[in-house]
């Protein structure tokens, strides 16, 4: 597993991963888990040097609320066989941007609408980036801008 690297989308520079080993294990199964309901855009940022309360932060992209219900339902399935506890779920509701808040991790599935109006991306760009494995950047259309393609 890598801890550190450099994601040329974001400027190339090599950035040092603090994250928990369980955080990093945890941001795998997540977006793997989103990957397999095509969610678009998976980019996980280490914000545990500048956040107390997490430290990672997982983003991803539904095309439509049903698919960002799907994309949900399926990160909480694997997290939880993972041994992993829910401590709070936001949004859900609306489900256009649903929060799950796992304590080591928190996961931010956005609609395609939500995911460009708020850029999360351009909030977090200074942290590091936490390499994915390749099953769960399939469905990237491109880092850094939702919805953009390299």
């Amino acid at each position: 597993m890598l801890r550190s690297g450099t994601h040329p989308d974001r400027g190339g520079r090599a950035s040092h991963v603090t994250a928990t080993p369980r955080a990093i294990e945890l941001t795998e199964i997540a977006a793997a888990a989103a990957a397999d309901k095509l969610a678009q855009d998976i980019v996980a940022f280490d914000v545990s040097e500048q956040l107390a309360i997490t430290d990672v932060f997982l983003l991803c992209s539904g095309a439509n609320d049903r698919q960002v219900r799907a994309i949900i339902d399926e990160v909480e399935l694997r997290l939880k066989q993972a041994g992993a506890t829910l401590a709070r779920r936001e949004g859900e509701a609306e489900g256009r941007w649903v929060l799950l808040d796992y304590v080591d991790i928190v996961v931010h599935v956005q609609s395609r609408e939500e995911r460009v109006y708020y850029s999360l991306e351009r909030i977090w760009k200074d942290c590091p980036v936490i390499p994915l494995p390749e099953a769960a950047l399939a469905g990237n259309t491109g880092a850094g801008k939702p919805g953009e393609s390299r």
